[in-house]
């Protein structure tokens, strides 16, 4: 357990030193939160208001998404991983006293919960100063706010697990071109990033709930803002931690069974 500790601390204060970076995408990240905002308002003053999901509900829902963009965004790649595979140096991991799935998979979290550091607070700030009709608001309750934290963490744990098989992918095809754009546009739409999944029809959103996408973003979200009970937010918990045992048991498999075989050139 200490060297994933390690793992995990260093790749943390490394992700910290880009303030730079976290600057220009708190600018990007407000700039399209507002754009989305004013865009659904049109709608929703068009007179066609969803019952499922209040005006103030899709504000809060949208500036929480955009300042934990990090943290549930699927298309957040590491590229040195992606280059580990490709160019060979796969090989020094390998002989690491570790097991690789788990050395990457804190990798990868650490690198997501650096970046959610520098970015969250500012938005968060910002967005709750705003004029009523653009204010992020509150909790819906005490409740609700100690649920959205346990499913945002479950959430993440559940995305770098979902991540992490297209790492795996790229020992096969050798390049992650392919992998990145289907499960990327894929977990983006069906994990509620594009369209929120209240606004979408029944058909779709019954879709949406049967596949693991919807538990890392959509559902932390809506329990902040009220939109779903405090009481399916409970069952709710129970769906991320078996999405999770299944991905990270099937994941950590393959990488086995893959790294067995892995031939580097020359070697």
């Amino acid at each position: 357990m200490k060297p994933y500790i390690s793992a995990l601390r260093v790749r943390f204060l490394n992700g910290l030193q880009y303030r730079a970076a976290a600057l220009g995408g708190l600018t990007t990240q407000f700039f399209w939160g507002a754009m989305a905002i004013f865009l659904y308002q049109a709608f929703y003053q068009s007179g066609s208001q969803p019952q499922a999901f209040k005006y103030s509900e899709l504000v809060t829902y949208i500036w929480l998404q955009q300042a934990f963009l990090a943290l549930i965004m699927l298309y957040d790649w590491d590229y040195e991983l992606f280059d580990m595979i490709t160019s060979g140096n796969i090989s020094y991991e390998l002989c690491r006293p570790c097991h690789i799935y788990g050395l990457w998979y804190t990798k990868l979290l650490s690198k997501r919960l650096a970046s959610a550091t520098l970015r969250f607070s500012p938005i968060v700030i910002i967005a709750l100063l705003l004029p009523t009709p653009y204010r992020l608001s509150l909790p819906h309750s005490i409740m609700s706010f100690l649920l959205f934290i346990i499913t945002m963490i479950l959430g993440l744990l559940l995305l770098v697990a979902i991540s992490m098989l297209i790492y795996i992918s790229v020992f096969k095809t050798m390049s992650p071109v392919g992998s990145m754009a289907f499960i990327g546009i894929t977990g983006e739409f069906f994990s509620g990033m594009t369209i929120p999944i209240p606004l979408m029809p029944q058909w779709l959103q019954r879709v949406c709930y049967i596949m693991p996408f919807r538990w890392t973003a959509d559902l932390p979200l809506r329990i902040y803002s009220g939109n779903i009970r405090v009481e399916q937010g409970l069952v709710s918990i129970g769906v991320q931690l078996l999405w999770i045992l299944i991905l990270v048991s099937v994941g950590s498999i393959m990488m086995k069974r893959i790294t067995k075989r892995v031939v580097v050139q020359g070697g």
